[in-house]
């Protein structure tokens, strides 16, 4: 089982997250979770932490020819917290994580063009725990650097990195990559159904993938446009399906890796590293988004179902599905 922490900052502060005080008042940890037991304390920047560990095969392995060695699934161990994404990284020792994916809560779009409302994700101004927004990451030129380069810092060398982007921040923050990592593609996630927008209607976002050193992906089968669907009426703002960083880990990890994503929102990344064998390490600067990442990790961990896409057909595109299945 895992246990479950809180732990007040040794300063008083939260970094950039918001204070502990601002937490919805319906949610307490004692009472969703348990007590907290006993633990050491935590840096400057943490409020809660959750971990766990567990035997998880992500597929019935078939019987090895005759010859080869049988891969037994490694035991697998998340570790989740409530941070700010630049401040989580810089905790993190060098040269310690695998492959790491995320999908930054970027906010140059919603600040500069200021669209305004819209039936799904509410008004922006609106934005944080009391509203159907989240809190999120003001991507400066400044700031994005520093995150990149603790990105790198922290990577191994040859090893990957997946970044989603809209077209906005795709325009405006990509560019900066290539001073860090060597970018060695540009993925179109086709959602396979119209979205919102004032223009063109939006039906794909972008995934860059760049790497740190030379290391070739584990198969040479897979395209640069993921036709996966995206999730309707999913419980978490932009939550992405689970199947479209399973595609990443396909590309990239391997079992025992440890795999870690900064701005984790649902946990959809999380679900995919454990799925794929491997360790996952996350943080989110939102009470709700641990609180849902918690609860959906331990439904996995009890059950191995994901309680947040039961029913999701992920694709029709033969080929995403023939890797999703091999994966």
């Amino acid at each position: 089982m895992s246990d479950f922490t809180t732990t007040p900052p040794s300063d008083g502060t939260l970094a950039t997250a918001r204070d502990a005080a601002n937490q919805p008042s319906s949610y307490s940890a004692e009472e969703s979770l348990g007590a907290p037991k006993a633990a050491e304390p935590l840096a400057t920047g943490l409020l809660i932490t959750q971990q766990g560990s567990f035997d998880f095969a992500p597929a019935p392995s078939k019987q090895p020819a005759k010859g080869q060695t049988k891969t037994v699934a490694p035991a697998v161990s998340f570790n989740i917290q409530l941070c700010d994404a630049i401040e989580f990284m810089r905790k993190q020792p060098d040269a310690s994580l695998d492959l790491i994916v995320t999908d930054p809560a970027y906010s140059g779009m919603n600040q500069k063009l200021k669209l305004g409302k819209g039936k799904i994700i509410g008004e922006y101004k609106q934005k944080g725990e009391e509203g159907k927004w989240f809190e999120e990451f003001h991507d400066t030129p400044e700031n994005y650097v520093a995150f990149l380069r603790e990105c790198y810092r922290v990577l191994k060398p040859n090893r990957h990195i997946y970044l989603m982007f809209d077209s906005y921040s795709l325009l405006t923050l990509a560019t900066l990559i290539r001073d860090v990592f060597d970018v060695k593609n540009v993925v179109v996630w086709d959602k396979m159904h119209i979205g919102l927008g004032h223009y063109f209607r939006r039906r794909h976002e972008f995934i860059l993938f760049a790497s740190k050193g030379k290391r070739p992906l584990n198969s040479r089968s897979i395209p640069d446009v993921w036709r996966i669907n995206r999730l309707a009426r999913a419980p978490y703002p932009t939550q992405k399906p689970t199947e479209l960083f399973e595609m990443m880990m396909i590309g990239s990890a391997e079992p025992g890796f440890k795999v870690c994503d900064p701005f984790m929102g649902s946990g959809a990344s999380a679900i995919a590293a454990l799925r794929q064998g491997c360790h996952f390490i996350g943080c989110d600067i939102s009470p709700t988004s641990l609180r849902l990442v918690n609860e959906r990790l331990e439904t996995f961990q009890r059950s191995g179902l994901d309680p947040l896409q039961s029913g999701f057909v992920p694709s029709t595109d033969p080929a995403i599905l023939s890797l999703l299945s091999r994966g």
